[in-house]
């Protein structure tokens, strides 16, 4: 007889006369979970722990009954077990001393019990029966044997869960699971042990050396699936480490390979910047390689094989200072001609200046004299030009140059702040000023910064100003979190977004290979371009010589002149006129990362925050929402699904179409469809980016992705929404105002707001739910509740899925049975202007089936919505067969599109009452 049995145990069955037998609770339980009353099922649970003479030992009757029947996913057994704990912890209930006989004989129940079951009971079982204090053996190889079986996922999920980490190798644990590209797991297994972490860095890093070859470590694992080893290359792979080596508070020398790999990325970048792009002189470009390859055999190899690759030796040799590599390292022709250069006495005079006047007419030129230009290096400096830097009324641009870091746990430290204003700039020494940093120079810094932040008379203008802010926070303490206290700040790089949004073309730029941030806006805004020769430059090295200088008066000036021209004309740039109400908030570009709220104007925060105006509505006619017609490619699908809510006809390409189909449906009714003339009247300067940049060139081979876009909208006479590189081809193919790119990176709502604002679309509330969100049908039928349960009985279908309410029950959620919240074309305040269904419209060999051979989907209709209390209908939708019903999320898309409804929903007209037909089953 088992000892740990309670059923061997007489005093159990002398408590079980007395007390709820832990197996007909179960059955209770099984009845209340099948029908999903969730709420009933946990209450009902409750009351039977508290019933049961021990708890403890009951719940491993219920578990042991079960045995055979446990599957992965939500189950009755682990959502009991989860309840208990929950239970145990709300009213603590006497049970067995720690280290007593009785203890561990439950202890050993539940070990057997884990081992036969899903991961889902490993944590719950865990904590009650405390067994972290067990025998381990037993543990362990239970983690071994699924380890030997493939369960890779499984094993480390429950040593982690049982703490088991000390005593598995690390190494094999975390192997199969890197190679599958799950170091977010590895990375809670080795958590909150130092020495594990160790030894994973280590290894991880052991695979960046030159000549790892990550397959041979693959081959060692056949039965690893799906293996991610793009994601294992050195460069990816060194990114992690590097992560991983900051976040666990390592040594940067644990790392050594990794560093290395991340040099050679560097190194790569500056030869681009150097040979390709040509922004980088040769001064910068030498001071920062020399810094890299520095005493490594293996970066010189690397440096000389990147100059091997140039197609133009000469040009290699002219940027090859002569203590990077050793003359027998360079490549052949790189030594032959930097000889030759220096016999003829022109080595140092081989990286020739290009001519004055071709920078000059090329780039943006400081507009200023230079001696208005002033250099501030002292507490005396800053005393003397206090007046001016602080003036109220006023509007200054502020700018902030740094060092660039190209090594593992490098931060970038704030060299220089300029601020610029109408006729001056001021160049704030930040090197000379904080030193000593608490002498009376910092003090005195410290104090003008936060005094010309925080006044809000005065206007700062920046460019990504809080990211600059939060580094000049980082390197001078008495400024921390300065970006917080920000008041009167226009963000250039808000009202940048806003263009895009707009639409704003690039001229002469090309998508893929051009110019990015504050260069694009100024090309945009003032038609050049700004030389960005010393933006990699070491700005830490003092004197700072005259094209620096230069440069940051330049690169801070160019601020004013941009505000001046979108405010002077901000209907050009499709900007409301106040331009700091045009800011809206930044998109996450990073997790973790938001817009501080001080960087926004006072206005501007407090009003609601929505995606902006896009074009002067009164110079488009209004077209109303179902007359609008567009067709999107796939990656827009958010897109259609929120038009389509608003009751706009939205198309969407399936995968296997190409975009050319779209557009053919553009041009055929280019000319007679009221619709194509509305939008394409006085557009010609809009055919750009909806909510991004301009369009990307496309090359050749892409051409023939556009074939089905081309199509639709030319047959249909829709509009061409787009977020991929054929914009400009179906553009070219469709005319003026029928095709529009659209930024993906917005959510679909924000997509949506922009594309009705774009084309003055009217919105109504009585457009709401319009059409089906799925297939884009407009008919439905309307199926009175007594119906819809008579159909899912002869359909088969008593018993609907399981909803998010459920999974949320399981979660220990409260929740009431009702209809999903994605669920609701009619609303809860009016009722959709439909015909009811008729038995005429059903077949009689299969219910669920309409005349038209369209099937509805019931088996999606939770049964508890069946019994949701005031539900007296539904709806059909009579192309795809999803059935609606009344919910909360009218009210929720009315709040989301609030600011481009165009009235408030007025009364509902009365339905024709049901026909007698209607329930004649």
């Amino acid at each position: 007889m088992d000892p740990g049995d309670p059923a061997g145990d007489p005093a159990a069955g002398t408590r079980r006369c007395t007390g709820q037998d832990p197996l007909l609770l179960l059955q209770i339980l099984q009845t209340l979970w099948s029908t999903r009353e969730r709420q009933q099922l946990r209450e009902e649970a409750w009351r039977g722990f508290a019933a049961l003479d021990d708890p403890l030992a009951g719940l491993l009757d219920m578990l042991e009954s079960s045995r055979g029947r446990r599957r992965e996913g939500p189950s009755l057994e682990a959502w009991i077990s989860h309840q208990l704990q929950c239970w145990l912890r709300a009213q603590p209930h006497p049970g067995p001393a720690q280290h007593s006989p009785r203890l561990e004989q439950l202890q050993a129940r539940a070990v057997r019990v884990l081992t036969e079951s899903p991961l889902s009971l490993a944590a719950p079982l865990a904590s009650i029966f405390q067994l972290q204090d067990v025998d381990r053996s037993c543990l362990l190889e239970h983690v071994h044997r699924l380890y030997h079986e493939g369960r890779f996922r499984e094993a480390v999920m429950l040593g982690t869960t049982l703490k088991l980490q000390p005593e598995l190798d690390v190494e094999k644990m975390s192997v199969p699971l890197l190679l599958q590209d799950k170091v977010a797991l590895v990375e809670r297994y080795v958590a909150g042990f130092p020495d594990l972490q160790r030894r994973l860095l280590a290894l991880m890093d052991s695979w960046c050396q030159p000549g790892f070859d990550i397959k041979d470590v693959a081959r060692q694992y056949p039965q690893v699936a799906s293996l991610s080893l793009e994601k294992l290359s050195p460069k990816v792979l060194s990114r992690q480490v590097l992560r991983l080596q900051e976040r666990f508070g390592m040594v940067p020398a644990l790392c050594p390979h990794a560093a290395t790999q991340q040099r050679l990325a560097a190194l790569q970048h500056l030869c681009h910047k150097r040979f390709m792009e040509k922004s980088l002189s040769q001064e910068n470009w030498a001071d920062h390689v020399q810094g890299l390859v520095g005493q490594s055999p293996w970066l010189q190899e690397q440096l000389s094989q990147l100059l091997a690759s140039l197609r133009d030796p000469g040009t290699a040799t002219q940027c090859t200072p002569n203590p990077l590599l050793p003359e027998d390292q360079l490549p052949a022709t790189v030594a032959a001609e930097l000889g030759q250069l220096q016999l003829q006495g022109r080595a140092a005079e081989a990286d020739s200046k290009p001519d004055v006047k071709e920078v000059k007419d090329r780039h943006y030129q400081l507009p200023i004299p230079r001696e208005n230009v002033y250099l501030l290096a002292s507490r005396e400096d800053l005393a003397r030009h206090e007046g001016a830097l602080l003036q109220p009324q006023q509007v200054v641009a502020v700018d902030l140059e740094w060092t660039p870091v190209f090594v593992a746990g490098g931060r970038p430290r704030p060299s220089l702040l300029q601020v610029a204003m109408e006729g001056h700039v001021f160049l704030l020494d930040i090197q000379a000023l904080t030193q000593p940093p608490a002498g009376q120079g910092a003090r005195a810094f410290s104090q003008l910064v936060t005094q010309l932040l925080s006044d809000p008379s005065i206007t700062k203008l920046g460019y990504g100003m809080a990211g600059d802010l939060q580094k000049l926070g980082t390197s001078c303490p008495a400024l921390a979190h300065v970006e917080k206290q920000v008041l009167g700040g226009v963000d250039l790089l808000l009202v940048h977004r806003q263009m895009r949004v707009a639409g704003m073309p690039t001229p002469g730029v090309d998508g893929a290979g051009g110019l990015r941030g504050l260069s694009l806006l100024v090309q945009q805004v003032l038609g050049t371009t700004l030389d960005k020769t010393q933006q990699l430059s070491n700005w830490d090295r003092r004197p700072l010589c005259e094209e620096k200088l230069i440069y940051a008066a330049a690169d801070a000036y160019c601020l004013l002149e941009v505000h001046q021209a979108l405010c002077r004309e901000p209907a050009r740039f499709h900007l409301s006129g106040d331009l700091a109400g045009s800011q809206r908030p930044r998109h996450r570009e990073r997790p973790g990362t938001e817009e501080p709220p001080s960087l926004q104007d006072a206005s501007a925060s407090a009003a609601p925050r929505q995606v902006p105006v896009a074009v002067t509505e009164a110079t488009i006619p209004q077209v109303p929402a179902r007359a609008f017609r567009v067709v999107c490619d796939n990656m827009l699908q958010g897109l259609a699904r929120s038009l389509r809510c608003l009751g706009v006809d939205a198309q969407v390409l399936r995968s296997s179409e190409d975009h050319r189909r779209a557009a053919e449906s553009s041009l055929q009714l280019v000319h007679s469809c009221q619709l194509c003339q509305a939008g394409s009247g006085n557009r010609t300067a809009k055919d750009g980016a909806v909510g991004g940049q301009g369009a990307e060139m496309v090359p050749a081979s892409a051409s023939l992705s556009c074939k089905s876009n081309l199509q639709i909208a030319r047959l249909e006479g829709r509009i061409i929404l787009t977020s991929g590189q054929p914009y400009h081809t179906l553009r070219a193919q469709v005319g003026a105002g029928r095709c529009l790119l659209v930024d993906g990176s917005l959510k679909a709502q924000q997509q949506a707001k922009a594309v009705l604002r774009h084309f003055n679309v009217r919105v109504t509330h009585a457009d709401i739910f319009s059409r089906c969100q799925a297939c884009n049908g407009d008919q439905y039928l309307k199926v009175s509740t007594d119906m819809m349960k008579q159909l899912m009985r002869l359909s088969g279908h008593q018993e609907g899925p399981r909803t998010s309410g459920d999974k949320a029950t399981q979660s220990q959620e409260r929740q009431e049975p009702g209809p999903a919240p994605e669920e609701a074309p009619g609303g809860c305040t009016h009722d959709r202007p439909c015909r009811w269904l008729q038995a005429a419209d059903l077949c009689a060999e299969t219910p669920d089936t309409l005349a038209n051979g369209t099937r509805l989907q019931l088996a999606r209709v939770p049964a508890g919505v069946l019994r949701t209390p005031g539900l007296q209908h539904f709806y059909c939708c009579s192309r795809c067969g999803k059935v609606f019903w009344d919910g909360s999320h009218l009210g929720r898309v009315a709040t989301h599109f609030q600011d481009v409804l165009e009235s408030a929903p007025g009364a509902c007209e009365p339905s024709p009452a049901p026909s007698p037909a209607s329930s004649s089953f």
